[in-house]
């Protein structure tokens, strides 16, 4: 099984790597406006699609909080299923559980998961985005789990991840956001917002990325700006709309 590195973010060495690959269908010749349309034509659903399983997988969770002390036995496997998933220690009660894993399942916002991929897979063309199938960086560390990087230092053992699919891809950074404490910043940012009554946006939540990358606060910078840039803010106004009835 394949193990994801705690900072899901590329090394420079491996930025250099990513930087100007092209796919083997090159692209060259088709304006920039279009292979950008083209690749949130191809991720805008993928994401969607893994959103829509994380509301679900919420829902079922504000379902359980309604009665954590009688819970049946398919909802306390379900409880702990999530929280191996989502890293929450299920020797708490479950209350606990459920207070914990609410504060993790939730969506990111599209603009960031957009910008994201598009800075991290050079617009889905770098080696490990056409070989890998991922678009994140995502590091693994088990024998055979990825693409070694040609320039990696000597005496490391990452791998970059490889998936069946793009929505793989997705899936597992949605999750690795949720889950792992690098990010326990952005988490909270998404929580305060949702208390507040605001749209918790991709530009807010870049702020929580500062473990991502070696470079930090310049990494969540170029991430805002991608974000403004590319005017990516009204694909969160398009999935706020649909999830509204789903957040609480």
């Amino acid at each position: 099984m394949t193990v994801l590195a705690g900072l899901a973010g590329c090394d420079q060495a491996q930025q250099t790597e990513t930087q100007g690959k092209a796919s083997a269908n090159s692209t060259d010749a088709i304006p920039v406006s279009e292979k950008k349309a083209r690749f949130w034509a191809l991720l805008t659903p993928l994401i969607e699609q893994s959103n829509a399983e994380v509301l679900a997988e919420r829902e079922d969770l504000k379902v359980m909080q309604m009665d954590a002390d009688q819970l049946s036995a398919s909802q306390l496997e379900n409880l702990q299923q999530l929280g191996n998933k989502y890293r929450v220690d299920d020797e708490l009660p479950a209350k606990e559980q459920i207070n914990r894993l609410l504060v993790k399942v939730n969506t990111i916002p599209a603009s960031l998961v957009l910008a994201q991929a598009a800075n991290e897979s050079a617009w889905g063309t770098s080696r490990f985005a056409t070989e890998g199938n991922n678009f994140f960086g995502q590091w693994c560390f088990s024998k055979g789990c990825g693409l070694v990087p040609k320039s990696r230092n000597a005496g490391a053992n990452h791998a970059v991840a490889k998936f069946d699919s793009p929505l793989g891809s997705v899936r597992s950074y949605i999750r690795n956001l949720n889950s792992h404490p690098t990010y326990e910043k952005l988490r909270e940012l998404r929580l305060a917002a949702q208390q507040e009554g605001k749209l918790a946006s991709g530009e807010l939540l870049a702020e929580g990325l500062i473990g991502y990358s070696e470079r930090r606060e310049e990494y969540v910078k170029e991430i805002q700006s991608m974000i403004r840039y590319n005017k990516l803010s009204r694909f969160d106004k398009a999935e706020a709309t649909k999830a509204d009835n789903n957040q609480g």
